[in-house]
């Protein structure tokens, strides 16, 4: 699954100038998406569209898209119907972003407008039904997430969970979601001061840990900036998360369980950790953690851990036991099988229930506790990238 990574400008809260800063630098580290709301500006209907008109062409020259928040009082407004979107063309706008749905056969006259506008829609399965049912295909619209200013109000992430499924049981449709920045000084809708995510349990972990445990759900392809400014350093941060989707396919094994439709590339997911390793671990350790891949499981784990077996598959591996003092490995342990158990020597596994220290496996790190919601993610479609 490609990501798409995107931004949020605020035109009602900034000047211009300073927003066209922030798109060059986000387009830097390959943000390729901006969000902005277009019923929030005031002025004339000449007045309103001149000004986004000025940033889209601004946008397209980093080779960014614009996609425009609306709803059906900015239709009126600009002179606009779900069968007329002229005025939105003439203004070369890529993505609008409907903030209300007007129904199932016109939402999809909308998605079949003749400008080749994208068409987004509020993440929800009642919304995405009325499309399917009306004839539309998940690759012909877009849905996207809501953020939430105040603490304590964004999504549950059950319902989170819920909802995305059910909409690509409909449909294999783009789903987009918001992060946020904890830059102290960004802005937002409605004074906001608390960051702007979709769900609630990410609000305040550093922001590339909640694009990784979003995508980690094998469910969310664009990942939005809520809140404005995002640092350098975040924008960065996020970049280096999406950088690598690609799937290693060479691998004996895996080519062939991908040839025999035992994989499904489709429907597997990376979850992409950032570990706590341990200091003594030796360079074969830590080649086998960083730079094997795939680290995938062949679907048959047990309660207690997360197993990959691939990196054990070199005959020339030799994994020297090193001891370790507890009684038990913890769970999020990362512990590799050693060469006490030679045929299983090499193996990854990530510990899921306390299991006892038998001397078979060196202990290599833990998964920290703010990212022990991979735990929850983990199973037997997951692939595991291990970021230094």
């Amino acid at each position: 699954m490609s990501h798409t990574l995107g931004i949020s400008v605020y035109p009602d809260l900034r000047p211009l100038d300073e927003i066209k800063e922030y798109i060059k630098l986000a387009s830097k580290y390959g943000f390729k998406r901006i969000f902005s709301s277009m019923f929030s500006v005031e002025g004339s209907k000449e007045e309103v569209l001149d000004y986004f008109r000025e940033l889209i062409e601004y946008a397209h020259e980093y080779n960014m898209e614009v996609d425009l928040d609306v709803n059906p009082g900015l239709f009126k407004r600009l002179g606009a119907s779900e069968d007329d979107l002229s005025v939105f063309a003439d203004i070369k706008v890529d993505v609008l972003r409907m903030d209300l749905s007007y129904g199932g056969e016109k939402d999809y006259q909308l998605v079949k407008n003749p400008y080749g506008i994208k068409i987004e829609f509020n993440s929800s399965p009642k919304i995405v039904k009325g499309l399917v049912d009306a004839g539309a295909k998940g690759d012909e619209f877009m849905v996207c997430h809501n953020f939430y200013p105040q603490r304590y109000t964004g999504l549950s992430w059950n319902s989170f969970l819920e909802k995305n499924k059910e909409m690509k049981e409909l449909t294999n449709v783009n789903i987009g979601a918001f992060v946020s920045s904890n830059n102290p000084e960004t802005h937002g809708v409605w004074d906001s001061k608390d960051g702007l995510p979709t769900v609630e349990r990410l609000r305040g972990l550093p922001i590339d840990l909640q694009a990784r445990v979003l995508l980690a759900t094998g469910m969310v392809n664009d990942i939005l900036i809520g809140n404005a400014y995002a640092t350098e350093e975040e924008l960065k941060a996020l970049s280096e998360v999406v950088k690598d989707d690609n799937i290693n396919t060479e691998r004996p094994i895996l080519k062939m369980l991908v040839e025999t439709g035992t994989i499904n590339l489709d429907q597997l997911k990376v979850i992409r950790l950032k570990p706590e390793i341990c200091p003594d671990i030796s360079e074969t350790e830590k080649s086998v953690i960083f730079d094997f891949e795939p680290h995938m499981s062949l679907g048959d784990n047990s309660e207690w851990m997360w197993r990959s077996r691939m990196s054990r598959l070199d005959p020339d591996l030799v994994i020297e036991p090193r001891k370790y003092d507890k009684e038990y490995f913890e769970v999020g342990s990362i512990v590799m099988v050693n060469d006490n158990y030679k045929h299983y020597s090499g193996e990854v596994q990530i510990v899921k229930e306390p299991m006892e220290n038998d001397g078979e496996r060196n202990y290599i790190g833990r998964i920290s506790e703010e990212e022990k919601i991979m735990l929850e993610l983990l199973d037997d479609i997951s692939i595991v990238k291990f970021l230094k």
